[in-house]
């Protein structure tokens, strides 16, 4: 017999007994001092049988608990020595508790690795529910919205104030809808609504398209670019090598003979239009020989175009970087006033120094060769932090730039100079973007333009 039948046979004995004693005193009329301690004692035992036999009940409550709050530490071994049928319902109340508990925990690691992948990826994905309460949203979400939380749909309002009403509008429409975030951007938002248990709640997809249609863009100009000097040094160079073997022919046979120089030769008597025409020849194959090699150098200037190597990223201080750029610009640009603005002297960025260094150079002299009939020409450099992203501007007081000329700026081989390749905004704006940066443009004529870096 195991423990626990024991137990009850002992408590219900000890309750006959007080029970049969209560009675005998009280028949015999006896005094009440020895009636009430044998009352309570049977009223106690009474008790004791009571829980005892229900505590099966409050285990089995415990264990519901237990499962109903994820509460899986908890364990079962306290009666467990009251016989066999209780040791076993203890460990098998133990097992389901352990499989729940790992259940649990791969359930979170499934969780953690779903979170990772979200937060990796270079779409931004944010859900939200009915009341627009933000559930889910990754880094790339929070840069391209330029905020660096995100709580409710609500909190769009300072940055994008439209975007709130357009996520929840845009949740019943298949097709991605357009979304222009200032000057620096243009996300395509795709929303889609799923039920989960009963709860409405919808996935937003969103992507930068204008800096997608940028690198294509630069992709397309890049192998343009290479068929084009491929094509046209495979021309050149035979044309340049021959040029340069028929003056040297010239020089060597001709020359001498429209000027004899000897007694033996005077015997040749030329016509004085026949020296006329080598001389020409020669500057013609001349002039060829030195239009082709400039073109040859000319054209391998765009090899810069299409070989920028890939940046080496370090922390930059960018007061530091600043600074730097206005002494090496300063020397050559004497009669312009170049300064730099600094909002935080902690401020720093993710970027290959030397590779900005040469983007802000280009920038300034660019301002410096538009300023000429300004009278009090003024470059100024600024930077400051708006939320996760650090702007850098170059502005100017010089004339402008015209609407039509805005947009065409970029374009490789582009250029509004008279002298120029028409590479350095382009090669500028390649190298912001392997920085994952952008660089944009603004200007009204006649009242200065300002190029704008952000990182």
């Amino acid at each position: 017999m195991d423990r626990f039948a024991l137990g009850i046979g002992w408590r219900i004995v000890s309750i006959c007994v007080l029970t049969s004693a209560v009675t005998y005193v009280y028949l015999q009329e006896n005094s009440g001092l020895l009636l009430f301690p044998l009352v309570c004692a049977d009223l106690f035992f009474a008790l004791n049988l009571y829980r005892y036999v229900t505590s099966l009940n409050r285990k089995l409550t415990r264990f519901l608990e237990s499962v109903r709050y994820s509460d899986f530490a908890v364990a079962f071994r306290a009666d467990s020595n009251l016989g066999p049928t209780f040791h076993e319902l203890n460990d098998q109340f133990n097992e389901v508790l352990d499989a729940f508990r790992q259940a649990r925990a791969e359930k979170e690691a499934n969780l953690h690795y779903v979170n990772t992948i979200v937060q990796h990826v270079n779409v931004g994905l944010l859900t939200f529910d009915s009341a627009g309460q933000v559930e889910l949203v990754n880094q790339t979400a929070l840069r391209l919205l330029g905020i660096y939380r995100l709580r409710t749909l609500n909190d769009l309002n300072s940055t994008n104030p439209d975007l709130a009403e357009l996520l929840r509008t845009a949740a019943v429409s298949p097709t991605p809808v357009s979304y222009q975030t200032g000057h620096d951007g243009e996300l395509s938002v795709r929303c889609t609504a799923v039920r989960l248990r009963g709860r409405l709640v919808t996935v937003v997809s969103m992507q930068n398209i204008r800096t997608e249609l940028q690198q294509r863009e630069l992709d397309a100009w890049q192998n343009l670019t290479k068929v084009l000097r491929h094509e046209i040094m495979n021309s050149i160079t035979p044309i340049v090598s021959l040029a340069g073997t028929m003056r040297d022919i010239v020089e060597t046979d001709l020359v001498p003979l429209a000027a004899p120089s000897n007694e033996e030769s005077q015997a040749l008597i030329l016509p004085s239009y026949v020296g006329e025409s080598i001389n020409d020849l020669r500057d013609a194959l001349t002039t060829i020989e030195q239009r082709g090699a400039g073109v040859m150098q000319f054209v391998d200037a765009y090899r810069n175009f299409t070989t920028i190597p890939q940046p080496i990223f370090a922390d930059v201080p960018v007061e530091q970087l600043l600074r730097t750029v206005v002494q090496l610009a300063q020397a050559n640009a004497p009669k312009a006033h170049i300064t730099c603005k600094v909002s935080s002297p902690n401020l720093a960025i993710r970027a290959d120094a030397a590779q900005i260094e040469m983007v802000l150079i280009n920038l300034i002299k660019n301002a410096v060769e538009s300023l000429p009939k300004t009278q009090v020409p003024v470059i100024q450099l600024e930077a400051e932090s708006t939320g996760p992203r650090v702007i850098i501007r170059v502005i100017d007081n010089g004339p402008g730039i015209e609407p039509e000329a805005l947009e065409q700026i970029f374009i490789p081989f582009y250029t509004t100079k008279k002298t120029g390749s028409g590479i350095g905004l382009s090669l500028s704006r390649q190298i912001m973007q392997l920085h994952n940066g952008q660089l944009t443009a603004e200007s009204t004529p006649g009242a200065g333009s300002t190029f704008n870096l952000l990182f």
